[in-house]
């Protein structure tokens, strides 16, 4: 039981996050809706829709990146363990994992250029490289060091928005209105060629400064290099009191400073539109602190992969069938993309112009449990994700498998 345990916590974890994942893209193919000041969800709808853009802001917007960043960055110094413990020299594991760096800069250059501009890969990539030859072969001390230099930014970089909050005058930050994100993903443009054009832009902005740039990547990646020397992912039973205090805190907390910006955006509380706008007080505050709602999840699911493992029966079918896609996250990220954009986007078939925010939340869940369903189809087969397969491929090269299913992703 204890085997199937650690094997089913990252990988239950990776699976789940790829429906959060999916409903934060969701505001970025509503190209026909009118945008307010922030830029990215609607500003209308019915008391649905209005429900639904709520919950996002408060529980998902820029919290289910941050889970990702922590789950890459466990990934990546589980790969260098592996190796290493396999005899490989600790450069050459580095190098390896530079190499699948430099491999996700051009998996995300080509999923911005065909379908999707907010790609992630390319931002991971970078991080790849820098935190790798900075870090990966550090002391655990230096490592922490690390991540407290990116929250002490963290706490810089929200202590205005602390301030205008605490001072009552929230419109003295911020310049409204921020672009609609729907612009600059191009998912409103008619003609496919142009949009490409947009969506490589943006991509090479998203790439640059998320790479260099984004302490909260940043902090998260290094959280999970050091839980991963640890393993608490692959043995929840040793770290339960650590794990329930950070669920506890870091999903109330997560939750609690996404709730300002959610209130206004619905029109619970009125704020200048300078406060949600881009670098607006209420903007910060929901950036700088979705690192701690993305903690918190990681360590929810963990718990839950934890008593899924711990029944008598072992996991269930659904529970198997999660792990089966974390397994395959990779293949399962860019699936969104090939099922999103050439539906949902002006250049293909424009169903997005006819859907609200609750209405597309419910595609979104459509499109996750497909991905669900293959990624079980694929396990049961023994066959890995074809985009994981060919990831290893090139990052290994041709004298080693190109995959084994049960090994999870670390995208």
């Amino acid at each position: 039981m204890r085997g199937a345990e650690r094997a089913l916590a990252p990988d239950l974890a990776r699976g789940v996050m790829l429906l959060l994942i999916v409903l934060s893209n969701t505001a970025f193919h509503l190209w026909a809706a009118p945008h307010g000041p922030s830029g990215w969800h609607p500003v209308d709808g019915s008391l649905p829709d209005r429900v639904v853009q709520f919950a996002m802001i408060t529980a998902l917007d820029l919290r289910a990146y941050p889970l990702f960043a922590f789950l890459f960055g466990y990934g990546l110094m589980r790969v260098f363990a592996r190796q290493t413990e396999a005899g490989t020299d600790p450069r050459a594991a580095t190098r390896l994992l530079r190499r699948r760096g430099l491999w996700l800069i051009v998996f995300g250059g080509a999923h911005a250029a065909l379908l999707m501009a907010g790609d992630i890969m390319g931002s991971y990539g970078v991080a790849t490289l820098l935190l790798c030859a900075l870090f990966l072969r550090r002391s655990d001390r230096t490592i922490l060091i690390g991540a407290a230099v990116a929250l002490a930014i963290l706490a810089m970089t929200v202590a205005p928005a602390v301030a205008a909050l605490l001072g009552g005058d929230l419109g003295r930050l911020g310049s409204a209105p921020s672009e609609a994100t729907t612009v600059v993903y191009a998912s409103g443009d008619p003609s496919w060629l142009a949009a490409a054009g947009t969506r490589l832009t943006t991509w090479s902005f998203v790439t640059a400064a998320g790479g260099l740039l984004s302490f909260p990547a940043h902090l998260m990646m290094l959280l999970g290099f050091w839980a991963a020397r640890r393993r608490i992912l692959e043995r929840p039973r040793e770290f339960l009191p650590l794990l329930r205090r950070t669920a506890v805190v870091g999903v109330t907390l997560g939750w609690l400073t996404g709730l300002p910006s959610a209130l206004a955006h619905v029109g619970l509380w009125t704020v200048p539109a300078d406060a949600v706008a881009e670098g607006g007080a209420l903007a910060l505050l929901q950036e700088s602190t979705g690192w701690l709602g993305g903690l918190g999840y990681v360590a929810l699911f963990t718990l839950l992969a934890h008593r899924i493992a711990a029944r008598p029966a072992g996991p269930g079918r659904a529970a198997r069938a999660l792990a089966a896609l974390g397994k395959r996250s990779l293949s399962g990220y860019l699936a969104h993309s090939l099922l999103f954009a050439p539906l949902l986007a002006a250049w293909g078939l424009g169903l997005g112009a006819h859907l609200g925010s609750a209405t597309m939340a419910l595609f979104a869940v459509g499109v996750w449990l497909v991905t669900v369903v293959a990624a079980d189809a694929l396990e049961r087969r023994g066959l890995p994700g074809p985009a994981d397969a060919l990831l290893r491929r090139l990052v290994y090269g041709r004298g080693r498998p190109a995959a084994r299913p049960g090994q999870g992703s670390t995208v």
